[in-house]
């Protein structure tokens, strides 16, 4: 693989020039999962079969290679103590069983990966369902660009629906998800750069 890639990248700013994307912005960005139950981590990619580091990631077993916030609700809670990955189900990467996992997964293009992020940090996973969503709009919107300025060309993004219609707008009801997790109900970003695995993935334990 080739060398880490470690430079800022820059987010638009309507009203000045672009500002430097850097620890402070991805921080404030990814605060609007702190209101629910995320997991927002990245690793290296090591190798062509970036599954190896998608696992290693969900394991904690590498750190963000920029040194950036991470967002674990379940570190140092008991469950970890038998399952690193918890709550991930962890992928197999035998190829059978890898080759079953990724077909879980839906390539999605970067247009549509802002208002996946936006979903995510909605409070049952649901637009419609958020009370919040209209007045909180702007917001969520401005910091799922800052996150999306991280990936660079290139970038391949998954989830685990189908939903969102031929125009995969994520702002319509979701109602399907295969899950990748222990519970029956998760949704997720997964992205795939050529120095970089990383999830942003949402659970909905009930």
């Amino acid at each position: 693989m080739s060398e880490i890639w470690m430079d800022c990248g820059t987010m638009p700013d309507m009203n000045s020039s672009p500002t430097p994307l850097d620890a402070d912005s991805w921080r404030l960005a990814v605060d609007m999962y702190d209101r629910r139950y995320t997991f927002v981590a990245a690793g290296p990619r090591t190798r062509e079969d970036w599954l190896h580091d998608v696992v290693s990631v969900m394991r904690g077993e590498t750190a963000d290679p920029r040194g950036w916030r991470t967002i674990d609700p379940d570190e140092g809670e008991e469950e970890r103590e038998d399952d690193p990955a918890y709550p991930f189900a962890t992928p197999p990467v035998d190829e059978t069983g890898s080759r079953h996992w990724r077909g879980r997964l839906r390539e999605i293009p970067r247009y549509a990966v802002v208002r996946l992020l936006v979903l995510l940090a909605t409070l049952d996973l649901d637009v419609s369902g958020d009370p919040r969503f209209p007045e909180k709009l702007a917001e969520m919107e401005g910091n799922a660009r800052v996150i999306l300025t991280r990936f660079p060309d290139g970038t391949r993004f998954f989830t685990n629906t189908w939903g969102g219609g031929v125009d995969l707008d994520f702002y319509q009801q979701i109602s399907t998800c295969s899950p990748l997790s222990q519970y029956a109900w998760d949704l997720g970003l997964l992205w795939v750069s050529d120095q970089e695995v990383g999830l942003v993935w949402s659970f909905d334990p009930r």
